[in-house]
């Protein structure tokens, strides 16, 4: 798939550019990685993790700024865009500043990639635009319409774009693994929303799996969705505590503004476009007249639940052994 190819990671400074960047370094084919991110201090930890890797090209900007998406999209092969305001409370503070980069930064993306004939793009959405609640999933609701359709715009020449979706990564920025973590370092208390809150239990090597199955497989408008076990907060928590051998207690403090019980990755109305691909399932886009019966309810998180301490350790312990490998060291930059 990567033979002589350019590939734009968008948002490729985050926890899942990384990971890709990594998994894509492995690959000797591939020809350039293009990194755009706003972030230039971590633009110079990455660089310096990569021991300055002639692969890798660093780009400096926003996809809000059409102009340099433009400029750095010129004979770009494979675009993943990743780049996104996800944090849900903030989003919800800041209502617009998500449609400016989760929709009009989407469809900047969308339009210069057309313009340059792009092969693919994969694009990076999430459970939380499945029946939105929250300005974040409604943003990225939207950004999945916007992907899906732009296979049907009469200025596409041929450029497959397809979407992939899951709920929160383990270990990655700002999930509740390295937040708990650092709660009980500081001899915190543990705090949980919500007691029934449940949650898929998802490595970012999965969600690394997941985009490169898209890479492979995508015609045009898919969804595509890694199946994942889940777990109750509360023994993310309990496996947490024992780490620390701290005793296993919180305090429950109610949930935040648009925070969902449940993660949902297909709903009814996607049930019927729904294909059962062993690891994963393909959500067929709306115009694909074909009609399956392999999924009998949601695909919700309330469904998949584990409560096998034993396998919630293992799951933590392998997303740990990938992360030691792969996350950014702290550089230099801040000694400058």
């Amino acid at each position: 798939m990567f033979e002589k190819k350019i590939v734009l990671v968008t948002g490729g400074t985050g926890s899942f550019g990384n990971y890709i960047v990594h998994r894509l370094l492995s690959n000797s084919e591939v020809s350039e990685i293009r990194i755009l991110s706003r972030d230039e201090k971590k633009q110079y930890d990455m660089n310096i993790h990569y021991n300055n890797n002639p692969k890798l090209n660093f780009f400096i900007g926003d996809i809000r700024d059409y102009d340099r998406v433009d400029e750095v999209m010129k004979d770009v092969n494979i675009v993943y865009q990743a780049a996104a305001l996800k944090h849900v409370p903030v989003c919800e503070k800041s209502p617009f500043e998500a449609v400016k980069t989760n929709v009009i930064g989407v469809e900047n993306i969308i339009r210069a990639s057309l313009k340059h004939c792009v092969e693919k793009v994969i694009c990076v959405s999430t459970d939380k635009a499945v029946k939105p609640v929250n300005v974040m999933g409604m943003t990225k609701a939207i950004q999945e319409r916007l992907i899906i359709n732009a296979n049907k715009s009469p200025e596409n020449k041929g450029t497959i774009l397809a979407l992939v979706r899951y709920g929160n990564v383990l270990l990655s920025r700002g999930s509740v693994v390295p937040y708990f973590r650092k709660l009980l370092k500081e001899n915190q208390p543990i705090t949980i929303t919500d007691v029934k809150m449940t949650r898929f239990l998802l490595t970012l090597d999965d969600a690394i799996d997941l985009v490169m199955y898209a890479t492979k497989y995508a015609t045009g408008g898919e969804t595509f969705v890694k199946k994942a076990p889940s777990t109750y907060i509360t023994k993310l928590a309990e496996v947490l505590c024992e780490e620390a051998n701290v005793p296993f207690k919180y305090d429950v403090i109610g949930r935040f503004p648009g925070e969902k019980l449940d993660e949902i990755l297909i709903t009814e109305e996607e049930m019927p476009r729904a294909e059962d691909c062993g690891d994963y399932l393909t959500i067929h886009p709306w115009w694909d007249t074909r009609m399956f019966d392999d999924f009998k309810t949601e695909f919700s998180s309330s469904e998949m639940v584990i409560t096998d301490l034993n396998l919630v350790r293992e799951l933590i312990k392998k997303a740990d052994e990938k992360a030691a490998c792969v996350h950014v060291e702290k550089g230099e930059f801040s000694k400058i």
